[in-house]
């Protein structure tokens, strides 16, 4: 199991700007204590991705929430992101290691199975990913991984209340992302209500 006190992970929606999110993510960033933000595109042009993570970065990184870009190492890079987030245990991953590891953060998620995730975790991945999986079975992925392995787990919330159970299954890190931009009540009060589930204050 974790020892740590499991912290939050954002992920944004794709974005094809940053103006428009901006007020959202400054919202969600003030609301409490967030440790990693993922910045997705819905894009692949480069020059405008980074532009949208050197627009974003720099309000995350001032209160100490590491950016992660998604499946873009290069983007990461040039943009000034503190690491990449890539899909698999293959090729992928290895060449976002490759230019990005020791001094970047590199995680790997769509990790489909356990020899997947066994895999990613021996390529040098600093953390791995479970998401895309019922309920009953990611809390058993995740429990599984806490038990037998050091690197750090990430657990992929599809509600705020699945944050509790992920957990306390020993999930180092939990990911939300609609759950928090599309609450009715606004993504601070959907961060905190997510804060206070991973302290035990909230059903």
């Amino acid at each position: 199991m974790n020892e740590f006190a499991t912290r939050l992970y954002l992920a944004t929606p794709p974005l094809t700007d940053a103006a428009g999110f901006a007020p959202a993510l400054n919202e969600a960033l003030a609301a409490s204590d967030v440790a990693s933000l993922l910045i997705r595109f819905a894009g692949t042009d480069e020059r405008a991705n980074e532009a949208i993570v050197r627009a974003l970065s720099p309000t995350a990184q001032e209160k100490d929430v590491a950016v992660l870009v998604a499946a873009a190492p290069n983007v990461a890079l040039r943009a000034g992101a503190d690491g990449a987030h890539v899909s698999g245990c293959g090729e992928t991953l290895a060449d976002a290691i490759k230019k990005l590891s020791p001094r970047y953060i590199v995680g790997a998620g769509d990790l489909e199975t356990r020899d997947d995730a066994m895999r990613a975790g021996e390529a040098g991945a600093d953390y791995v990913m479970f998401s895309n999986l019922d309920r009953e079975t990611l809390i058993e992925r995740v429990a599984w991984w806490a038990q037998l392995f050091n690197t750090p787990c990430v657990a992929g919330a599809n509600t705020l209340a699945d944050v509790a159970p992920l957990a306390e299954a020993g999930a180092d890190f939990v990911l939300l992302d609609d759950a928090v931009w599309r609450d009715a009540r606004g993504p601070a009060a959907a961060v905190a209500d997510a804060l206070a589930r991973l302290k035990g204050e909230q059903e």
